[in-house]
């Protein structure tokens, strides 16, 4: 069984939900579908693996360089590397 990483919810209003994700090294948030728009925004860099029905992916995450999807995105993020990850994701609900 995986370790989970670190998701901590900072606010949750009808329209917006932002939650702080940590990676430790090993950890990951565990396979999920996105239910909304969302952006990530990097606050510890680092390199985390996105998995999905098309593999592995690395997602090398630059501090400030912030990125968007689109609900319905399903994958697994993993922290494969020696170091601590973090981001802070946006759900426009």
């Amino acid at each position: 069984m995986a370790i989970k990483a670190s998701a901590t919810v900072q606010i949750d209003e009808p329209h917006v939900r932002v939650t702080r994700w940590t990676f430790e090294p090993g950890t990951s948030t565990g396979p999920h579908v996105h239910e909304y728009d969302y952006v990530v925004v990097p606050v510890i860099p680092g390199t985390l693996t996105m998995v999905d029905a098309n593999g592995d992916h690395i997602a090398e995450m630059k501090l400030g360089e912030s990125y968007s999807r689109p609900k319905g995105v399903s994958h697994d993020v993993v922290n494969r590397s020696d170091a601590v990850v973090s981001f802070v994701e946006i759900e426009m609900k």
